[in-house]
């Protein structure tokens, strides 16, 4: 018989799957957990039950959240829901702005900012921009682009083959252009087109071949001619899809109809198109092609210009960016998301983007060593973890990167490259959180609650979800405010002490006792559960396996329920002395506790101790050392 003591000082390997139950030789077993849910990985190593969720305002329905920064002293939380922009200041709306864009619309949205415009794109809408103006209100217009003489700089493009021509009827005022095959239609009203180089505005739909057009610039003659173009972007050929700024230029990544195409404005011009004569400063135009489809989801000016497309991840050259020195190489072949936009996401100088399997979240990082650019699976030993993404966005204060799923839940990944911390951790909460965005130092989701959509902030201050806190001069027993929880039963924490759940009624619920100072929301429960001793270290060296002792190092800790084979159990964290009050609120504990346990374990794909909680307390986990005997 063999009795052993082991350590575990650190969960930087985050929760790992099950399939790494035969796996001890890796480092991730020693570092890793079976299940950690509703806590945070401190890249200390320590895990610390997650910030609760305090209650901010009720959203007109679901949709996403955009952070926009105006200044370094003020950032805004903007919640677009279907055809409307609500804009939070402080967690304060400031404003209401009817917007163009459908619930259903909604994820394919993507969205730029520079200086106080923030721009937005959709490949069936066209783009906007939304400013702060210097009084407070908020504008959201089309872009403009710009305009010489009246003729337009934007992008063009012929749609139609190659070989098809116009005929038209003269060369100034209004005309008719004749097509040789069917190119029109009833939506090019308004659009503009340039014909032998010169520009004309289409007034009339007249068949499928033909319109009637006012000639902004004389054309040359009356000759049939192949040498023409029309908008690139026009309810008829759809709108951009992504947008990005990158070396003073606004750079415009696909299209409705053309998906793989990328757009460069003239440098220092950002809505000059103009591709001139090719001169440095002029505008760019080309298209991806490689031997599979290049639909392109996402763009990033990183240390390159990034592209990130359906099928690969590609790379855009050239210092400084010119017609004449721009390349594009293929880096990588993982492929983004293609039903929804998902915006990359800079994180220590890499970037994050989620792949088009929606099962891992991809490292895109420039190595030295290659002069290329790889990517690397961040959750390849945490792959139950990365179900069905729907957004994500990164707190580098936390130094967590944030990732809600299709199915409500939240994942949250500790990184911090530099101590080789990579870890995952999985959150839930009554209901089904939607969005999320980091704004400044505050980070805020969108919830569905029993059909209400609700905008929330993770608080450290607090242990419940949908929460509200109170303080008063004179104790009280009766506490309103809570009609977004009419009907549910919360969980109470008054004057720091844990009171019996009650059910919300006419917005208020009732003390047994007066108190000054309030927490009422929603319970939500942690769980640290550490995987088996590995058999491949003295603890393999039998069948069977017991606890003897388990020593729980916590932090500014006021609740453990622990369990060590014989369910779980509350764990005293100190002596009640013969002076002290057993009511009062529990303290903030930062010691060792010792548990001791009974029992043989045969089943050695079982942990030999679990933390499961729902108690809206601190909690902080340092480290765990255990004595076990081992036995044939």
């Amino acid at each position: 018989m063999t009795r052993i003591r082991e350590i575990k000082t650190t969960f930087t390997a985050g929760e790992v799957s099950s399939e790494l139950l035969g796996r001890g030789d890796l480092r991730a077993y020693d570092n890793g957990a079976l299940a950690l849910r509703n806590v945070f990985i401190n890249p200390t190593g320590g895990v610390t039950r997650r910030a609760g969720l305090g209650f901010i305002d009720t959203a007109a329905g679901d949709g996403k959240l955009i952070a926009f920064e105006f200044n370094t002293q003020q950032t805004s939380l903007l919640v677009i829901t279907d055809e409307q922009i609500d804009i939070y200041t402080n967690g304060v709306k400031e404003d209401t702005v009817a917007a163009p864009w459908t619930e259903s619309q909604i994820p394919q949205l993507a969205w730029t900012q520079s200086a106080d415009t923030l721009l937005l794109t959709h490949p069936e809408v066209a783009p906007k921009r939304l400013t702060r103006n210097s009084g407070g209100t908020w504008t959201l217009s089309d872009w403009t682009y710009f305009t010489d003489d009246n003729v337009v700089r934007q992008p063009y493009f012929k749609f139609a083959t190659s070989t098809a021509t116009l005929t038209p009827s003269g060369t100034t005022g209004s005309i008719t252009l004749t097509a040789s095959e069917d190119v029109f239609e009833e939506g090019h009203e308004g659009t503009r087109m340039r014909v032998a180089g010169k520009e004309v505005e289409i007034t009339d739909y007249d068949s499928a071949t033909v319109v009637t057009v006012d000639v902004i610039e004389d054309l040359p003659n009356t000759d049939v001619t192949i040498d023409w173009f029309e908008q690139a972007f026009s309810p008829v050929r759809g709108y951009p899809a992504t947008v990005a700024f990158h070396q003073d230029r606004l750079v415009i990544g696909g299209s409705r109809d053309l998906p793989n195409r990328l757009w460069f404005s003239k440098s220092g011009d950002l809505f000059n198109f103009d591709l001139g004569e090719g001169l440095d400063d002029e505008g760019i135009e080309f298209a991806i092609l490689s031997d599979q489809v290049n639909a392109i989801r996402g763009i990033f000016s990183g240390r390159h210009l990034q592209v990130f497309t359906s099928g690969a991840e590609w790379q855009v050259t050239g210092d400084p960016l010119t017609p004449a020195s721009v390349q594009i190489r293929r880096q990588t072949r993982n492929g983004s998301v293609v039903d929804r936009y998902i915006p990359p996401t800079n994180v220590d100088g890499a970037t994050l983007f989620v792949a088009r399997n929606k099962q891992e979240v991809q490292e895109f990082l420039f190595t030295d060593l290659e002069q290329a650019y790889q990517s690397r699976d961040l959750a390849l030993l945490s792959r139950h973890i990365i179900n069905d993404p729907v957004d994500m966005d990164y707190d580098s204060g936390r130094r967590l990167l944030f990732l809600v799923r299709g199915d409500g839940q939240f994942a949250a990944f500790t990184v911090f490259r530099a101590e080789a911390v990579a870890a995952w951790t999985l959150h839930n909460t009554d209901g089904n959180v939607k969005s999320v965005a980091v704004v400044g130092e505050d980070i805020y989701m969108l919830v569905e609650r029993d059909g209400d959509y609700l905008v929330e902030q993770l608080d450290d201050a607090l242990n419940l979800d949908s929460a509200l806190t109170g303080e008063v001069m004179t104790p009280a027993t009766v506490w309103s405010g809570l009609d977004h929880l009419e009907g549910e039963t919360v969980s109470i924490v008054a004057d720091g002490e844990v009171k019996a759940d009650q059910t919300v009624t006419s917005g208020a619920i009732t003390l047994s006792e007066a108190a000054t100072t309030i927490e009422v929301g929603l319970p939500y429960t942690h769980i640290v559960e550490p995987l088996p001793p590995s058999e491949l270290g003295n603890a393999g060296a039998g069948r069977r396996i017991r606890l003897i002792e388990g020593l729980f190092r916590v932090q500014d800790t006021q609740a453990l329920k622990l369990d060590v084979g014989r369910g779980l159990s509350d764990i005293a964290l100190r002596q009640i002395g013969e002076d002290e009050i057993l009511d009062t609120p529990p303290p903030l504990v930062s010691s060792d506790i010792s548990v001791r346990a009974l029992g043989w374990q045969n089943d050695r794909t079982q942990p030999l101790w679990r933390i499961e909680q729902d108690v809206p307390l601190a909690f902080t986990l340092l480290s765990v050392t255990t004595q076990i005997k081992v036995n044939d």
